[in-house]
């Protein structure tokens, strides 16, 4: 992407450029909003509490759907302590004979056709959390909700209809936008980014947002620091932006008043897999994995490891979490935690988690957990629920997440190639992005780029560059 000449510190004239500018940050986890009148951006208040969403869409059973935290609440209100009966679902009726000459075919003649899925009845809704995810699956069909079927496009669009709605509390016309997007979308198809682009402005479109430009998150959050500090002199900038979902990043060349962006790159390592890394080192085992079963099978005595396998990815998927409250799942948890060991404690906090549906619960405390090892040596993950307290030394976390941050020094080294440079060749490095606050990912950046490393507004920085690359023309035209 080639800069106009303006500068992004709104001393042009402006004259032919909109009044303001939007831009919209659609986040695998959160999403944000800002306007640009050509000197301050403003965030919007995308709810009652504050300018950062959920990026998250819950249907019920009536169609009516609701978003955000909102979305959040009514899931886990609608699914606590529910069980779950899962019964086979009936495609129709087939006559097992032509009927006779007195009438049709009675009941005994006819059989009901089932098919392969299966139902949960009593399902009071649908959530649906990080779509974003799914955006470049080329290959992903629809989506049945109470045998009605979805597509994709249609999940996303309320959120952005959600996004449109607050915006037009600030300013009138709300048409216009310069849309966000990762640098590579998740998947190993060929062409994701291309299906997962054309999707997203057709939900933008759905949602009345018609007139659209197109900017890569990390090439954003670069736009906003030069709004934030304008200058005429040249520099090489590194934007590391760490979110949600995706780890993303950009070389700009600064050159007095314009800019040109040398490389992108992007891989699919977020703030979520960190979350669910944690769930998996640190509680998994305080819920019983790697504690053995015995019990009497056919008059014998079996004795072999508690099957958690079969627990864990609805575990650390809050969103289907509640799939396991079947009686497949609890009666084995049942059966173990009435034994009379130290492991029984563990199955008892498993069964509870499974019938309160306390998955969200965990995640959300250890988003705290995390963020208090970004700031102290130590920390407690408290889960008072399940009755989990456990203290984690900053090293330790660390150790946990190695393989992650290994992925982060590899992406680095990869974009310097890409760009034919050395790290000594960066002027300044912008560190962005929720997951950029773990310490572990300051260190590796300062190790590189020492002395060049400044935080850029974490959670902010990538929706306040599209609305000023939406004011001054700097984004893409989709190319669908």
């Amino acid at each position: 992407m080639q800069s106009n000449s303006s500068s992004p510190s709104g001393s042009t004239d402006h004259s032919d450029n909109p009044k303001f500018g939007i831009g919209i940050d659609f986040g695998t986890s959160n999403s944000a909003a800002a306007v640009f009148d050509g000197e301050q951006v403003y965030l919007v208040q995308l709810s009652k509490q504050n300018s950062i969403m959920p990026s998250a869409n819950y249907v019920d059973k009536d169609y009516t759907t609701t978003i955000g935290q909102k979305a959040i609440d009514d899931y886990i209100s609608g699914n606590q302590g529910r069980k779950v009966e899962l019964s086979a679902e009936l495609l129709g009726e087939a006559r097992t004979s032509t009927g006779s000459t007195s009438g049709p075919a009675s009941e005994s003649e006819t059989s009901k056709v089932f098919g392969q899925a299966f139902t949960d009845a009593g399902l009071p809704g649908r959530l649906f959390r990080g779509t974003k995810r799914l955006l470049g699956n080329a290959s992903g069909g629809r989506t049945v909700i109470f045998n009605r079927p979805f597509r994709l496009v249609a999940l996303v669009t309320p959120i952005l209809v959600g996004i449109r709605k607050a915006l037009q509390r600030n300013v009138e016309n709300t048409t216009h936008a310069c849309i966000g997007h990762p640098v590579n979308f998740e998947g190993l198809e060929q062409g994701r980014n291309n299906v997962a682009l054309e999707r997203l402005s057709e939900s933008y479109g759905h949602a009345g947002i018609t007139e659209q430009t197109f900017c890569p998150e990390p090439t954003a959050a670069a736009i906003s620091y030069l709004h934030n500090h304008p200058g005429s002199h040249d520099e090489l900038i590194l934007t590391v932006d760490f979110g949600g979902g995706t780890l993303d990043f950009c070389i700009l060349r600064r050159m007095g008043s314009s800019f040109k962006v040398e490389a992108t790159h992007g891989i699919a390592l977020g703030g979520d897999k960190i979350d669910q890394t944690i769930f998996r080192e640190l509680i998994f085992p305080l819920l019983g994995k790697g504690e053995r079963w015995s019990r009497v099978l056919d008059g014998s005595e079996v004795d072999t490891l508690f099957p958690f396998g079969d627990f864990e990815d609805l575990l650390i998927n809050w969103p289907v979490s509640y799939m396991l409250n079947q009686n497949k799942y609890t009666a084995s948890v049942m059966q173990r935690m009435v034994e009379d060991d130290a492991g029984a404690i563990k199955f008892k906090r498993l069964y509870d988690l499974i019938k309160q549906n306390y998955s969200y619960q965990v995640f959300e405390a250890i988003k705290v957990f995390k963020a208090e090892l970004s700031v102290h040596d130590s920390a407690v993950l408290d889960i008072p629920e399940i009755d989990i307290e456990v203290t984690l030394e900053r090293w330790e976390f660390e150790l946990m997440i190695s393989d992650l941050l290994f992925e982060l020094e590899q992406a680095i080294t990869l974009i310097l190639n890409n760009a034919n440079i050395r790290a000594s060749d960066i002027d300044l490095v912008l560190r962005t992005g929720g997951s950029s606050l773990i310490p572990a990912v300051k260190d590796i950046l300062d190790n590189q780029f020492s002395g060049k490393v400044v935080e850029h507004d974490p959670f902010t920085s990538v929706a306040a560059g599209l609305a000023i690359a939406d004011y001054y023309g700097y984004g893409d035209q989709p190319s669908l």
